[in-house]
């Protein structure tokens, strides 16, 4: 499936969010910051990057099943998907 900004929704604004999340955790090490504060943000920016993942997966799940609903042969097999989203998990 090709991407498109139209079809993955936010989820490029949350990958941006993740790497300004990820700087700030490169900055903090390399300025000896704290350690559970270092592993706060990490998860943090862990779980932008889960979200946006997922949103990109459920974004190619709705255009598959447009495309369906349109009589078209979707882009991607229902197993293609999963076996993405299961890559993420």
């Amino acid at each position: 499936m090709e991407m498109k900004p139209e079809l993955v929704g936010d989820a490029v604004v949350r990958l941006r969010r993740a790497q300004g999340q990820l700087t700030g955790v490169i900055e903090a090490i390399e300025e000896g910051s704290d350690c559970a504060a270092v592993l706060t943000q990490l998860a943090a920016v862990s779980r932008a990057l889960d979200r946006a993942g997922f949103k990109i997966v459920a974004s190619g799940m709705r255009h598959c099943q447009q495309s369906r609903e349109d009589g078209e042969e979707p882009e991607m097999t229902e197993q293609e998907l999963e076996r993405l989203f299961l890559a993420l998990a």
